[in-house]
């Protein structure tokens, strides 16, 4: 007999008060998954200002078509799909507007793990260049590489998740966080 977390009961309380159109449910939605879904959206455009944007049309997203929600995954796989859907339409729109190029990552949101107290000027300068490099690798990466990077890296998801999230196979997921790896490997390799 499977036992019920309290997350679940959780989760299954707070779609419940979604599809009730409970405004108390819809700001605990926002206010659990917002910085999350922005992670992911800014990691997919690498805009601060789209990925804001983005999300705000997920919870839009999320409020007409909270009744479509049938539970085959949980609540935050499905809010990582839109998000990840709707950065994808947004990158695919801006693409055929403009020649997009990509900009480099805003390391404040992206590289938390790099922040480590150096003392020498100089270590200062190679860890500041580093994390440059890095973030520029991470911008070159093709986007479907790139989602699975920072959904593995930044979101922590596992590889079933991730798969689940974008509608692939797990070796796909693999093979995809193992070709980021290698290229971002490369990228930093060089500077050095």
């Amino acid at each position: 007999m499977e036992k019920t977390t309290t997350k679940e009961l959780d989760e299954k309380e707070l779609i419940k008060g979604l599809k009730q159109g409970q405004e108390r449910a819809f700001s605990r939605l926002v206010h659990r998954y917002r910085d999350r879904l922005t992670r992911v959206a800014y990691g997919i455009v690498l805009e601060q200002e789209e990925s804001l944007e983005i999300v705000q049309d997920v919870f839009v997203s999320v409020y007409k078509n909270i009744d479509s929600f049938r539970g085959e995954s949980g609540l935050s796989t499905w809010l990582v799909r839109i998000t990840i859907n709707l950065s994808l339409n947004w990158k695919r729109r801006w693409k055929r507007r403009f020649r997009w190029g990509h900009h480099s990552l805003d390391s404040q949101a992206f590289v938390k793990a790099t922040e480590k107290r150096v003392e020498t000027p100089e270590a200062q300068y190679r860890g500041k260049e580093l994390e440059a490099r890095t973030m520029d690798a991470v911008a070159k990466l093709p986007e479907k590489t790139r989602a699975v990077f920072v959904l593995n890296t930044l979101e922590g998801l596992s590889y079933g998740e991730i798969a689940q999230a974008l509608d692939i196979k797990i070796g796909t997921v693999k093979s995809r966080l193992f070709q980021a790896r290698k290229s971002l490997s490369k990228a930093v390799g060089e500077g050095t």
